[in-house]
């Protein structure tokens, strides 16, 4: 039976051009976060690579990999040596043609437990994923693990609260939001303390709303060109189960947080906030549809 009380772990790291180099920090990392006491450790979105859906440009289509594949296999290896959790999130090739981006939950023994494929695809200035992305077919799942009961969503998904309900409801006692988000330069001055308050603002309230631990993990340096780069404002944090922040990383550096979640803060805070017992399951089924003219 897992335990009443694990220690989560998030890397927060900056990406060089080199899938190899990156994937050796991530591991170096790993280590690290263990050695500090992390029990399920989960890397940013897309960390083998800088981020490069601030272009479209067919040759990058190579960075993907298979899954299982060379990544998932190194981290397998690394979990079962460490005896930890890992939340490995790669650039997925399904198949030719058919890239999705993923997930991979890889369980303290070592055994690839299942993958998350991102479900919504943004497409903005400098965030131009539907020409990489086809959109996840798994729906939003949890996944039990040596230490408790995980779910990973991606990204963009975290501004969905339908996605984080469902997560909730299958079981999922903290919710990861493995990320790469950032200010586009120009716009920082004006925008940018608005746009990260939304950011953090939004999680915390799907951790309160589901009385779950949330762990939002961001990159953090500057990628690409100075006239039309991003500046990745990393600020990983966990919120627990009322929205209370646990910890905080800064925006301008690389660091590793560590953060303890206890299973019966979810049960006093849902016995106490019983937003789920109380929820109207009988007169949602609008919800499903685009809008109610």
């Amino acid at each position: 039976m897992p335990p009443a009380k694990f220690r989560i772990g998030l890397v927060q790291m900056a990406c060089s051009l080199d899938p190899h180099e990156n994937l050796a920090k991530a591991e170096w990392r790993i280590r690290e976060a263990a050695a500090g006491g992390a029990q399920i450790v989960c890397l940013q979105e897309l960390f083998r690579s800088q981020y490069f859906c601030r272009e479209e440009n067919a040759a990058l289509f190579d960075l993907a990999e298979s899954i299982p594949g060379p990544s998932t296999a190194a981290l397998c290896r690394l979990a079962a040596e460490l005896g930890v959790v890992v939340v490995a999130p790669l650039f997925e090739r399904r198949t030719a043609g058919v890239y999705h981006n993923t997930a991979a939950i890889i369980d303290a023994d070592g055994a690839l437990l299942g993958i998350y494929r991102k479900m919504h695809i943004p497409d903005d200035p400098l965030f131009l994923e539907k020409y990489y992305f086809t959109p996840g077919d798994l729906g939003f799942r949890s996944f039990n693990t040596r230490f408790g009961r995980i779910a990973a969503l991606v990204c963009w998904d975290q501004w969905y609260p339908e996605a984080a309900r469902l997560a909730a409801l299958s079981g999922a006692q903290v919710l990861f939001y493995p990320t790469a988000i950032g200010w586009h330069p120009a716009e920082k001055a004006e925008f940018g303390a608005a746009q990260h308050d939304a950011w953090r603002t939004i999680q915390r309230a799907h951790a309160i709303a589901n009385g779950i631990y949330v762990a939002a993990v961001n990159r953090v340096g500057y990628e690409g060109p100075p006239d039309n780069g991003l500046e990745f404002w990393g600020a990983s944090f966990v919120a627990d189960p009322f929205g209370q922040m646990v910890a905080e990383a800064r925006h301008d550096r690389e660091e590793i947080l560590i953060a303890e979640c206890d299973t019966r803060r979810i049960e006093e805070v849902r016995r106490n906030w019983p937003f789920l017992r109380d929820r109207r399951i009988d007169a949602y089924g609008p919800i499903t549809q685009r809008v109610i003219d």
